[in-house]
């Protein structure tokens, strides 16, 4: 291919994969396959660094990130970000008009709009391509984030249509609540600490160096507000819809997520079905928008020196209720990470009895000023997490003693320490603190890693506190005789337990190395690394320039894995696994192959000729990825007998290819 058609290829598929981001992100009605997608990606990808004259920084490419960021520019705002004042009542919607009418000859329409509980961002369009994109920061100015929003796929690099020639378009970047749990339970997974809300994961997210991980995250935005367009004839209704022809995301009217009308019963009506409804939203909200429709009667209402005085927030009231701190007590992670917890006197919030609420480091402790027999305001955060958001300091007494963390681990008496750029104190003794020698163990014998039967997370305390196990190798060490003698073990049992532990030799090398536990090694991590090093050996030699040259492997992975092999006992650890005959590199299987590469299954149902574990076994030596739930990214459905119709329906509402048994081998085959 010579450079004009390189350039023309370039271009048409770069045209070609926004056009397809447009219908999946934004109109959610997807033309192709995610594998179809992924291959034009890819096809790109392969003519941009083969022609790297032609790359554009709006291809495409760049939604999958790998810039890094070590500071980020500050950027003075051309058109000032201010805060809007709030209101909590009609009584308050009732001034605000009135005030406005007497400012305004002319009848005044409303635009009602679903406050996003997100981050501002005022992004920058010139000749239809997005060239900066910056934070609120402290509405004079914010911060520069262009390279992390490029990765945020219902926001467009270059536009469609009759669109401006340079404008500011603003929204608000918000984490959905899915994406947010979904990262959560995977910090879980690995032992890291939770997240407390949405709306600080998107703020820090959208602050990260590293954008590929930004990427990752699954960000998303509604566009509502367009300053410096030529056009302004019509009103902000009117505009905002507009620019959904330009490409944007904007907030569907279809869906009442943006309302006019020209009463204030009006407006009441959207903020009474958005406090009821809000809970049914895929994103947080803590409010509504109010703001005068047509921008010739803005420019006559003006500012004020903090807020304009064409619009108002609705806030809506965060349940909240009163209970008594009672104690502070502190939990030790699997990873040593200690987390103060609140235990209130029971009292019910949001359907639920609250116990305990969530201090989440010693900074918020401290930020709150705690006192023990306090009497303390609880929230749910995010209608997710209960936390305590303010002390009652009328209720407060001189008997009550202040709450100060702790220096040293509650389990253990190591001294604490606090890693640079981290907010928790972490305990470092990882190989002889109880609850983490135990939670080691129990992620090392856990499903997704060594998936030893007969064994628990009661029967691993039993084991640790009779002295049997300090640490997982020791598993492969026990005896019938030892095992059998715990409270509650019968014989079968005992022999099962004893076998399961023989068994698990037998899993795979990822697996293993997923098992031990290294810091910020996740089960996809562990898979990336096994494929890349193909044994521990040449993993536990690799210097930090080899890591990070893996795909998904950042600074601080590669760190972690150093320093997890430059510890003499962990490496002692490894060395008995491996005497003990576990796997501790890559087995290529007959039959292994690419040929999925890029494709995901949902496997359902019973089968003759394999049974389910043996499919997705199959399905991940060739390449590709097993998935939990059907979704419009999904690229197969396995189908069995017994399938539930529901899974069936939705494959075939979603226009999922589903294959039966034999339609699976004959694809394996071909």
């Amino acid at each position: 291919m010579n450079k004009s058609e390189a350039k023309a290829e370039i271009e048409r598929l770069s045209n070609d994969l926004n056009r397809h981001n447009h219908l999946y992100y934004v109109e959610s009605n997807p033309e192709i396959s995610d594998y179809d997608f992924d291959m034009l990606l890819k096809q790109l990808q392969e003519l941009e660094e083969k022609f790297p004259e032609f790359a554009s920084d709006h291809s495409p490419t760049k939604r999958i990130g790998g810039d890094i960021t070590k500071k980020f520019e500050a950027v003075v705002h051309k058109y000032a970000m201010l805060s809007l004042s709030n209101s909590y009542s009609k009584d308050e919607i009732e001034e605000w008009t009135a005030r406005a009418k007497k400012l305004v000859e002319d009848e005044l329409e409303y635009v009602c709009e679903l406050k996003y509980d997100g981050v501002a961002i005022g992004i920058q369009y010139v000749d239809g391509k997005l060239v900066q994109a910056v934070t609120r920061g402290d509405g004079t100015q914010g911060e520069n984030v262009t390279s992390n929003v490029k990765t945020i796929r219902s926001i467009p690099l270059t536009l469609t249509n009759d669109f401006p020639q340079d404008f500011e378009i603003r929204g608000e970047i918000f984490f959905p609540l899915k994406n947010f749990l979904a990262l959560n339970e995977k910090r879980r997974e690995e032992g890291d600490p939770e997240f407390a809300n949405p709306r600080n994961t998107a703020s820090g997210t959208l602050k990260m160096q590293d954008s590929k991980v930004v990427a990752e995250r699954g960000l998303d935005c509604f566009l509502y507000g367009i300053y410096g367009a030529e056009n302004r004839a019509e009103g902000h209704f009117e505009l905002v819809n507009k620019a959904a022809d330009w490409g944007f995301k904007v907030p569907p009217a279809k869906k009442r997520y943006i309302e006019k009308t020209n009463s204030v019963e009006g407006v009441m009506d959207f903020i009474n079905y958005w406090d009821e409804k809000r809970k049914d939203l895929p994103f947080e909200i803590d409010g509504v928008v109010i703001k005068v429709n047509n921008y010739d009667q803005q420019e006559i209402l003006g500012f004020t020196a903090k807020s304009p005085r064409w619009a108002i927030a609705y806030k809506f009231k965060a349940e909240r209720v009163e209970t008594i701190l009672e104690e502070v007590t502190y939990q030790v992670g699997r990873t040593g990470s200690i987390t103060p917890v609140a235990n209130l006197t029971p009292v019910q919030l949001g359907g639920t009895t609250v116990k305990r609420a969530s201090l989440h480091n010693a900074d918020q402790i401290e930020k709150l000023d705690l006192h023990l027999g306090d009497t303390v305001f609880v929230e749910k955060g995010g209608e997710i997490i209960p936390k305590i958001v303010g002390v009652n300091l009328d209720a407060r007494t001189s008997a009550n003693p202040g709450v100060n963390f702790i220096h040293e681990c509650p389990e253990c008496s190591t001294q604490l320490v606090r890693r640079e750029g981290e907010a928790n104190h972490y305990c470092p003794n990882e190989l002889g603190c109880p609850p983490q020698v135990k939670g080691r163990i129990d992620h090392f014998i856990s499903r997704k890693a060594m998936n030893i039967d007969g064994l628990g997370t009661e029967t691993v305390d039993a084991l640790f506190e009779a002295g049997y196990v300090k640490n997982f190798a020791d598993l492969y060490d026990l005896t019938f005789d030892q095992v059998v003698d715990l409270e509650r073990m019968a014989d079968k049992s005992a022999n099962n337990l004893i076998d399961g532990v023989k068994a698990s030799k037998e899993i795979p090398f990822e697996r293993v190395l997923f098992g031990l536990g290294i810091r910020f090694v996740g089960e996809t991590v562990a898979k990336k690394l096994a494929k890349a090093f193909k044994n521990i050996d040449e993993l536990a030699k690799a210097d930090f320039d080899t890591l990070i040259a893996v795909d998904e492997i950042g600074d601080k992975i590669a760190m972690s894995i150093q320093a997890f092999f430059l510890e003499e006992r962990n490496l002692t650890i490894v060395s008995r696994l491996m005497e003990h005959g576990l796997k501790m590199e890559i087995v290529e299987k007959e039959g292994s192959s690419n040929k999925f590469e890029g494709s995901s299954f949902v496997v359902s149902g019973v089968f003759e000729t394999f049974s389910r574990n043996d499919l997705k076994a199959l399905i991940e030596s060739n390449g590709g990825k097993n998935v939990g739930s059907i979704s419009s990214k999904t690229s197969y459905v396995v189908a069995g007998d017994k399938m539930g119709p529901s899974k069936l329906k939705k494959a075939t509402d979603l226009g999922v290819a589903i294959l039966s048994e034999q339609d699976f081998i004959q694809l394996l085959n071909e």
